[in-house]
């Protein structure tokens, strides 16, 4: 592969990750949004964006509409122009299918996400890949891996697009979301579905009212009943769980995790773990897993949406990731239950991990089969990179931020991944 495209790749991905991003607080959608968008600009920037379907006329250059008259222009004018460096694009989302979610932060999500970085149909309609996943997270990450990269990069596509030019390449964006309810019940003595009497408490985190017309109610109720009332007969609680981990789900199973105001939050770090797994097995699967080639370069988020009365809900932005060419880089909150600890701004909630509000940015290795880009010069970018992502100062806490509550799941096929992973949950 060319040195140049190389290096061209690594800098975009040093410039994403001196971005700042504000991990573990509760904010608007469309500013945690913002914040994923810009990242996902400074992996594309100086490339020709490839994400509408008539860019791909290149494929076929006798196609015709054959939904128009015969006057119609031939489409093969709309064809890109695959001699300038050339990123091809898709976008995958996954959320639990309650219908609390169907609201403000998945409409926002349309617009200002999939419409930038989805396909995009030869009518104008955006076409990102969505799961719905009961509880949120992922169902199987090699299974979203595998599909949301292979709707979007055909094998003829690829070849032609990495021919023409040696800095083209193929962007895989995929957000991994779950969702917990959010309560403000003011200075009333209210209970909540476990009996459990909160005085004067701002907020609790579990419970969601969709409307004032009607009473509150578990959110997610899939993760609440994965934790309160686990039935090991029902493969969603089974997969939740795992995803949760098995020390995590018995330390949130029997121990009422609080804020410092006394609001109840542990439904909202077991929503937060469950999406950080989902992105951690979703990314093994990108690059350890093989979905993608050399040419190949994963981002990855895990967000919480946070359910509030009338459609007024949050993100709670927990991490993100890339993949690409032998290296993963990570920050956020990390996977241990027991390193969360929860203070309240008002009626919403600011994660701290182990004691920390700052987070470093986490790198490991894999093995690429058959790949001529090896990972040390990206490597060596991360480490040149302070905790809030500023370049110049090493970073001595690499494996702040990790533990051992969780591991990939591909990382079983992966023995040298696991090694490097062992400390990187």
């Amino acid at each position: 592969m060319p040195k140049r495209r190389c290096q061209d790749m690594q800098q975009r991905i040093a410039d994403m990750w001196s971005q700042p991003s504000a991990f573990g607080e509760e904010d608007e959608p469309a500013s945690v949004y913002l914040s994923i968008i810009a990242n996902r600009y400074a992996l594309v920037k100086g490339a020709q964006l490839i994400r509408d379907e008539l860019l791909l006329a290149f494929n076929k250059p006798g196609y015709h509409n054959k939904n128009k008259s015969s006057h119609s222009p031939h489409l093969a004018q709309c064809a890109a122009n695959l001699s300038l460096p050339s990123v091809l694009t898709t976008c995958g989302y996954t959320m639990c299918g309650d219908r609390i979610c169907q609201s403000r932060a998945l409409s926002q999500y349309k617009s200002m996400i999939a419409g930038r970085f989805g396909s995009m149909t030869e009518g104008g309609e955006n076409k990102p890949e969505f799961f719905f996943a009961t509880g949120g997270g992922t169902d199987s990450g090699p299974t979203l891996a595998h599909v949301t990269v292979g709707h979007a990069l055909d094998s003829a596509i690829k070849k032609k697009m990495y021919t023409k030019n040696a800095e083209s390449c193929f962007l895989c964006n995929i957000d991994v979301c779950t969702h917990c309810g959010h309560l403000d019940i003011g200075s009333e003595n209210k209970a909540d579905f476990l009996g459990n009497t909160y005085a004067k408490v701002g907020t609790i985190y579990g419970l969601a009212q969709e409307s004032e017309l009607r009473d509150p109610r578990p959110c997610c109720g899939a993760i609440v009943g994965m934790i309160t009332n686990f039935n090991m007969h029902n493969p969603v609680h089974v997969r939740l769980r795992s995803d949760l981990g098995e020390a995590n789900w018995n330390y949130l199973a029997k121990n009422d995790i609080k804020a410092d105001d006394g609001s109840p939050v542990k439904f909202l770090i077991a929503a937060a773990i469950i999406a950080i797994q989902g992105m951690r097995n979703t990314v093994d699967a990108l690059g350890p897993g093989g979905e993608l080639d050399e040419r190949g370069l994963g981002h990855m988020t895990a967000q919480v949406q946070v359910n509030n009365v009338e459609g007024k809900e949050t993100l709670l932005y927990c991490a993100r990731s890339t993949v690409y060419g032998g290296v993963i880089m990570e920050q956020g909150l990390g996977t241990d239950a027991t390193k969360y600890q929860a203070v309240m701004d008002g009626h919403n909630v600011r994660f701290l991990y182990d004691g920390k509000k700052d987070f470093p940015i986490v790198t490991r290795t894999y093995a690429m089969a058959g790949a001529k880009v090896a990972p040390a010069p990206v490597q060596q970018v991360a480490n040149e990179m302070s905790v809030d992502g500023s370049k110049g100062k090493k970073n001595k806490n690499k494996q702040a931020g990790q533990d051992d509550s969780a591991k990939p799941v591909v990382a079983a096929a992966v023995p040298a991944v696991a090694e490097a992973g062992e400390a990187a949950n």
